[in-house]
């Protein structure tokens, strides 16, 4: 067998994605390997091909229970054997699943990290793995936005198997940084970085309006459409699950705070497509596999740029136009200032996650193409998307360059030693005690922006830092200093120019009739086997099927995401489905 054989025979898809065939044959020369892709890059075939070359076992570390479970899925509906063990399973259950392991009955065996660091190392080391897999690998590394301690021990653990496994690592968000971090732990020198840009998915930004009102009209407009709605806190997700529920909108939500079998509940009617729309705190996302999520809202502010662009991410896994949302609010960022300050983290993790909220602030006030942002902040250069709301806001920029020159002024004669609020404070003409103690209120710049509201000038301090005039130094509490490009302004070297907000996201491309007629008997066949419809297709191979539109069993080979397996499990029910609508539109 050859990756490229297998790739169509068991995935039923003719050519490779950008990097695939490149880690494969790193991972088949047994070179230990990062691969960092974007969500949806197809990172699984990376390791899941090469386990169906090499003779022994694949051991794959992934996070969370409900990503084995539903890449198990998806590896047994196309034909490869393939278990996991973790908590859910009884203690004759796990022992069974060693034996299948050890009789080379599955081909892949999902574990937890913490599953390595318990008793099970014993039954791991008895086995004949030739490849880990280490999923989701940014978690291994203490800038990484998800740390977590319990994958800390694992380049230990897997030097200690007696077969000597090669290593893959693999992620969706990394940093240069972090990069570094995970290739120096896990003793990699290998890398293969496919770059950080989603073409299908537009980012968006909506500003100045009601969140609420918003939230409310995009749910309305897209009925069928599955989406995914962040919240920062409980309390939130609580607020607009309720919310939504008296607009009729077919909502569920998930956080820590509800019991086991709720969450369950809950979790298992989003991705079965019994509710569309799922609202969440961040707990929720990472394990969850979903192709056909068409957007991610995110209501509140995330606490950083690489945790929005990874959950930003869920949305069009498929490779289908979608849209990434952000609902910008200052109030939310001193909210992730709150949740950094109660946190347990020491004093250095602490300013580390206050310059990482400074970046995603910026984000949110950036006027260049905001894909190119985010970009840039994994140290990647790209070309404007022309199609974020920044690249798609033709309104006329309006020229701010004496206004900037007032705030340089002014951050100038406060010598560069305060945060953007008091700077606001100062300009508004505020009369409060701190800007009489420092006497502020005798400076030149003092009320030159006397009559404008302190929030107006709050934002237009973020938007010159996001644009480079400023820039914002410390932790909790940053200081403004004036850059290079700032100095250009004050001296008259340079304008400055400025959009009004963006506007409001226009609604999804709504379903055709023959997709809507697939997609209801791939629910029939999701149903009767109790796996989300996704794992038996993915809504992209059903749109693939209305453009090939296939006339004989053959033809739906040619069909991206149809390999042997699922052409002998469903073609024969999707063929008809398909001839039925041709018959009908003859």
């Amino acid at each position: 067998m050859t990756p490229q054989s297998i790739l169509k025979t068991q995935f039923g898809y003719d050519t490779f994605r950008t990097g695939q065939q490149e880690v494969i044959d790193a991972v088949l020369d047994h070179q230990p390997t990062l691969a960092i892709m974007p969500t949806g890059g197809g990172k699984s075939l990376c390791y899941q091909i090469p386990a169906l070359i090499v003779p022994g076992v694949t051991l794959v570390v992934s996070p969370l229970i409900s990503l084995m479970k539903d890449q198990v899925d998806a590896l047994n509906e196309n034909g490869i054997p393939a278990t996991f063990i973790n908590s859910s399973l009884s203690y004759q259950e796990i022992n069974e699943r060693f034996d299948q392991a050890a009789t080379q009955q599955v081909k892949l065996l999902y574990v937890s990290p913490e599953r390595l660091d318990s008793g099970y190392f014993a039954r791991l080391a008895e086995l004949p793995i030739d490849l880990v897999a280490i999923d989701e690998a940014h978690c291994i590394s203490q800038w990484g936005h998800d740390f977590r301690p319990s994958y800390l021990n694992l380049a230990t653990t897997i030097q200690q198997l007696p077969s000597n496994p090669t290593i893959i690592a693999l992620t969706a968000t990394a940093t240069p940084r972090v990069a570094a971090d995970i290739m120096q732990r896990l003793g990699i020198d290998k890398k293969v970085e496919t770059g950080f840009s989603r073409p299908n998915l537009a980012f968006k930004v909506v500003k100045d309006q009601d969140e609420d009102r918003f939230l409310i009209d995009y749910l309305q407009a897209n009925p069928d459409q599955s989406g995914i709605v962040y919240a920062s806190t409980r309390k939130e997700v609580e607020r607009l699950t309720k919310l939504l529920e008296r607009k009729k909108v077919a909502v569920t939500m998930y956080h820590g705070g509800l019991d086991k079998a709720e969450r369950r509940q809950n979790q298992e009617d989003f991705l079965y497509d019994r509710t569309p729309v799922m609202v969440a705190t961040n707990a929720f996302g990472m394990g969850i596999d979903k192709s056909n999520v068409r957007f991610v809202i995110h209501a509140q502010v995330p606490g950083s740029l690489e945790a929005y662009y990874q959950e930003a991410g869920r949305a069009g896994r498929d490779g289908l136009p979608s849209e990434a949302i952000l609902l910008f609010k200052l109030a939310d960022v001193q909210i992730q200032h709150f949740l950094i300050e109660q946190s347990e983290r020491d004093e250095a993790s602490k300013q580390q996650e206050y310059e990482k909220l400074q970046a995603m602030s910026q984000y949110a006030n950036t006027q260049e193409c905001l894909q190119r942002y985010i970009l840039a902040y994994f140290g990647e250069e790209g070309e404007d998307c022309g199609q974020c709301s920044n690249c798609l806001d033709d309104r006329e920029s309006q020229d701010i360059t004496i206004e900037t020159q007032k705030v340089l002024s002014c951050v100038k004669r406060m010598d560069e030693r305060f945060g953007k609020g008091f700077v606001a404070q100062v300009l508004a003409g505020s009369h409060n005690q701190r800007v009489k103690q420092f006497h502020f209120d005798t400076l030149s710049t003092f009320g030159l922006m006397k009559g404008r509201a302190q929030k107006s000038i709050t934002e237009l301090i973020d938007f010159l830092t996001a644009s480079g005039y400023l820039a914002a130094d410390g932790g909790q509490y940053p200081i403004l200093k004036i850059t290079a490009l700032g100095v250009k302004v004050l001296t008259g070297k340079e304008q400055v120019f400025r959009k009004v907000a963006v506007k409001a996201s226009k609604a999804l491309p709504q379903n055709d009739e023959l997709f809507e007629a697939l997609r209801a008997l791939r629910r029939e066949f999701a149903e009767k086997q109790g796996v989300p419809p996704f794992v038996i297709f993915s809504d992209k191979t059903l749109r693939d099927m209305c453009v090939v539109m296939p006339k004989t069993l053959n033809d739906m080979l040619d069909v991206k995401g149809i390999g042997q397996s699922k052409l002998e499990r469903y073609g024969e029910a999707f063929l008809a489905v398909l001839q039925e609508n041709a018959k009908q539109a003859e």
